[in-house]
């Protein structure tokens, strides 16, 4: 049932919560909604390590948020996606958009580039950077790589897509001009055990 049934959670962040506090939430709300239980335990997996390249990075540094921006005020987070694109608001002036074979980021943090990024490939995104500023940049990709990370991102999001499409996914090597993109940024996906 958890890869086909699907549920419409409505949750409110309490008064004084942090968006940090989220995934703890969620969690304490899946196990007394659901009665689903958790644990961790480390194992290593194939993921792949956002890194600074060896030249440094070559995005440019976002303008600084305004004095009165409060970090503690309620922030809202959107997102939208059809065959023609996606595009996410991630909080306070962050986003990023992926449609007519670019993704385009503004003011977006490298933990959530990270995030980003494996919505669109083949394993996790680590960011090992320690990067703490916020950059716009914009990557070119090619309409094969455009069309196959699509097809990526909706089958991790659930959708139910027909045979033809994920024909597309079958023997893909991992988006080569994105990963050409980011070289360009000053940025590699590193191959790795993590």
């Amino acid at each position: 049932w958890i890869g086909t049934d699907r549920f419409d959670i409505g949750a409110t962040l309490p008064q004084g919560g942090l968006p940090t506090q989220v995934a703890d939430m969620m969690q304490t709300l899946l196990e007394e909604r659901f009665q689903m239980k958790f644990h961790r335990e480390k194992k290593e997996f194939p993921v792949y390590a956002l890194v600074v390249a060896k030249g440094g990075f070559l995005m440019k540094e976002a303008a600084p948020l305004p004095e009165k921006a409060d970090a503690r005020a309620p922030q809202e987070f959107t997102g939208a996606g059809s065959n023609q694109g996606i595009s996410m608001n991630l909080g306070p002036g962050s986003s990023f958009t992926f449609s007519n074979n670019k993704f385009e980021a503004k003011r977006i943090n490298m933990p959530n580039l990270a995030g980003t990024l494996e919505r669109f490939l083949d394993r996790p995104v680590v960011d090992m950077t320690d990067a703490k500023e916020s950059y716009d940049f914009s990557i070119d990709v090619t309409p094969e790589d455009y069309r196959a990370m699509l097809i990526r991102s909706a089958v991790l999001a659930g959708v139910i897509l027909p045979p033809e499409a994920l024909r597309v996914l079958e023997g893909a090597s991992s988006p080569g001009s994105l990963f050409d993109g980011l070289e360009k940024l000053g940025l590699r996906l590193e191959a790795r055990k993590a």
